[in-house]
This record gives C-alpha cells, sequence and structure tokens, in this order.
C-alpha cells in the first residue's frame, strides 16, 4: 500500500475501523498487511508472513501500524492531530482534491457509463491469459494485450471502472512513443483505445526497479528496508541520516525477481545465479536508469514528480531488447505533485499524490474482504470519483484531452469490431 496523506475530515472512527481490518487481515495472512506490521514494528522487521500472523497481534498493534502508515510515530499522536484538524486543514486539504480538475462533462459522462465497462474479454483469436487487469490473447508472433476496467484488490475483483483500461493502455502508448529513442518496445499498433497489439519476445525474468526518493511502506521498499537498521540494499550503499521521502542523491536501481514472490536481487547474483548475463544485465540496467530520467523530466513539465516505478524487458526473436509491459502508467508508478513538495517535506507531512486508494478503504470499513464470500456494490459515486482520477491522470501525464469513444456503443462491441483481422 502507498502511503497517502490524511483523509478528507478524517474521523477516530474512520481510523479505528481501518485497524480493526488490518488486524483481521494480518491474522487471515494477508502479506500487505504483514508489511504493514514490519514497518511499524522494528521487532518483526524480518518475520515471515506466517511469523506475523501466529504473532498474537492485538489491536493496539494495528493502531500503531495504521498511525506508521499516516507519518505518525504514536497512535495517540495521530488522535491528537484528528482530534485538533482545523477548519483551515479542512480547506486545505478540500483544495487539494478540488485541485483534480477535469470538464464538469465528464463525471456525467462516466456516470452514463458506469453499466458499460470491459471485465470480461472474448476474442476470436488465439489462446487467452488472464492478469489481475489485462488479458492476454496469444496470436502466434503477435499478442494482443486489452487492457480491462477490472479494479482488483485483495487478491479479487472489487468493481469495474469506466474508462480506466483505455486511460492506463494509452498512457503506456504515449510513453512507448516518447522513449523510442532510448529502446525499441513491443508496440506493433493500438487498434483500439484499450488494446495494445505487440511483437511477442522473450521477457526477462527480472523486474527492474527505478527509484528516485526514500518512500514506501512494502516490506521491499527501500524506506521499510532503511528504518529496519539496513544500509545496503540490492548492492547499493545507502548513506546514514536519510529521512522518509527524501529525495535520493542519485537515482538507484533495485531489481528483483518475477514470480510469486518477488525477491530483492543485486546485480551480481542476478549474474551468479543465471537470471541474466552479464552483458544483458548491463545494457538493461542501463535503459532502465535512462528511461527513469528522462521520465522524471517529462513528469517534472507537466507538474509531476516521477518518484518510482517499475519496467520491464525481453528479447525477441531477432534478439533485440525490447521494453515490454507497461510504463510509467499510475498503477506502475508512484507520482506526487510537484508544487507542494518541498513545503509538505518543511512540514514533515506525506507529500501529495493523486490518491486511489479511498476505493479499497471503502471495502475495508464496510465488510471483509479478505472472508466474505460475496462482497457489497461499490458506491457508484466511488466509483465513478475513480474513474475521474485514472482521466485526470493520464491528462495530467501526458498533457493530452483525454478522448472519449462512442457515446452509443456496448465497449465489447467497439471492441470485437476493431479487433477484426489482426490475426
Amino acid at each position: 500500500m502507498r502511503p497517502r496523506s490524511l483523509p478528507l475530515r478524517p474521523s477516530l472512527e474512520h481510523l479505528q475501523k481501518q485497524a480493526k481490518a488490518l488486524l483481521r487481515a494480518v491474522n487471515a495472512g494477508d502479506r500487505d498487511a504483514a508489511a504493514q506490521f514490519r514497518t511499524s514494528r522494528p521487532a518483526l522487521a524480518k518475520a515471515s508472513d506466517a511469523e506475523i500472523a501466529t504473532a498474537k497481534l492485538s489491536l493496539r498493534d494495528a493502531q500503531a501500524a495504521i498511525a506508521d502508515e499516516y507519518g505518525f510515530e504514536k497512535w495517540a499522536d495521530l488522535k491528537k492531530r484528528v482530534t485538533e484538524l482545523s477548519q483551515s486543514d479542512l480547506v486545505e486539504v478540500e483544495t487539494m482534491e478540488n485541485a483534480i480538475c477535469t470538464s464538469a462533462s465528464y463525471a456525467d459522462r462516466i456516470r452514463r457509463e458506469l453499466g458499460n465497462c470491459l471485465i470480461e474479454t472474448t476474442i476470436s483469436q488465439g489462446a487467452k491469459s488472464t492478469g489481475k487487469v489485462r488479458d492476454r490473447y496469444d496470436l502466434g508472433d503477435r499478442l494482443a494485450l486489452i487492457t480491462t476496467d477490472r479494479q482488483s484488490a485483495f487478491d479479487r475483483v472489487l468493481a469495474a471502472v469506466p474508462f480506466k483500461g483505455q486511460a492506463l493502455n494509452l498512457t503506456s502508448a504515449w510513453w512507448f512513443e516518447q522513449t523510442r529513442h532510448i529502446v525499441p518496445n513491443q508496440v506493433l499498433s493500438i487498434p483500439d483505445p484499450n488494446v495494445t497489439v505487440a511483437k511477442k519476445c522473450t521477457v526477462f525474468p527480472i523486474e527492474f526497479v527505478v527509484r528516485g526518493y526514500i518512500t514506501g511502506t512494502t516490506s521491499t521498499a527501500l524506506w521499510t528496508v532503511y528504518q529496519s537498521g539496513r544500509r545496503q540494499y540490492c548492492g547499493i550503499d545507502l548513506p546514514d541520516g536519510l529521512v522518509k521521502n527524501q529525495k535520493l542523491a542519485t537515482n538507484v536501481l533495485t531489481p528483483t525477481t518475477k514470480g510469486d514472490h518477488d525477491r530483492p536481487i543485486s546485480p551480481d547474483e542476478i549474474v551468479s545465479e543465471n537470471w541474466m548475463t552479464a552483458d544483458e544485465w548491463e545494457q538493461c540496467s542501463r535503459i532502465a536508469l535512462e528511461l527513469f530520467e528522462f521520465g522524471q523530466a517529462k513528469a517534472a513539465e507537466h507538474g509531476l514528480i516521477l518518484v518510482d516505478t517499475k519496467y520491464e524487458m525481453g528479447r525477441d526473436k531477432n534478439g533485440e531488447i525490447l521494453l515490454v509491459d507497461e510504463i510509467h502508467t499510475p498503477d506502475s508508478s508512484r507520482y506526487w505533485i510537484a508544487d507542494t513538495y518541498q513545503q509538505r517535506m518543511r512540514e514533515g507531512r506525506e507529500p501529495d499524490n493523486v490518491d486511489k486508494e479511498f476505493l479499497r478503504l471503502w471495502f475495508v470499513e464496510n465488510c471483509d474482504p479478505y472472508e466474505d464470500e460475496v462482497l457489497p456494490a461499490a458506491p457508484d459515486d466511488l466509483v465513478t470519483e475513480l474513474s475521474r482520477r485514472y482521466i485526470y491522470l493520464y491528462e495530467k501525464i501526458t498533457g493530452r484531452s483525454f478522448e472519449f469513444p462512442g457515446a452509443d456503443q456496448p465497449i465489447e462491441s467497439r471492441l470485437a469490431s476493431n479487433l477484426q483481422g489482426i490475426a
């Protein structure tokens, strides 16, 4: 889970519900929940998920983890902040919300499309494999990558968000085009706003995670590792005295293995364990750092800070290294608002970001998403707001206006029409 600012009009009841839900989650063996306890309790920094799940943690422990997530050392400090939060502070937070500006017509259009989302895909060509968000169809020497509107968390689909898939797919398409001078990529065509036809290649089993700031709350996050006392990570030496959310002296590459359980790994281990050859690592690491530096410069032009991201690369049948999967999307990258970063750092507050966690929190507060067989339907207003934020991020990142597809065509019909003859 990414760090976030206090929610609009925070209440102690809201925070108590979060703490109780977190405790239920860790007892159920949830990995993200376990990561939060590793961050807030140094004694658990090296504990496994199973050890944390059986550690007989209390509600007080969960409260401490929630306080840490919001940037407070103690639950009492968080309670005091919520209790004393002045009206001027609320106005400031509301101003940030209102700064997420989209045309007034966007919300109306989104509401009209709540029942016209891409959840499941069926095309006549190719063998299908399904991911959390993308469906992939094998077309022989090519792939059809369809980005759906599924919104997932807790290892299940929570909702369908209108235009989410289009926003993500077109954000990647924009970045792929912008970065061709650095590295060739998978894209052959964009036959539909939700679809990329991609060149097939053999993907390296390494994710190239690049970071420009020390932040994060998961077990592999740089700040979590640093806070536990470690000063060497993935072959990188970190100096003493860093503070959370601080800009690093240089961008760093912290690769992980790909699989069910991603493992941080050093460049020497990547080569010695035969994940990649030394030449492949040298090429891909150079490309990743160059992509990130370019992405940071572009983001800055649009009032954003590209904090961290991940890349995937592979070789095509001719042996050429390609950039694949996605690039610099809101789902694969962390973005902060540039204008307020310095001030919030001086005040010891979390950087402003376009938070997309509120829908996940609604489920935490209104059911047990880990145990309940059937979940309540997400409120239309929240789904509409989440869609608006994906569209806002597309426009903010690319500097382009979001182009809505035709209003009266079911998305499945449009998809079938646009994908005719791609095999």
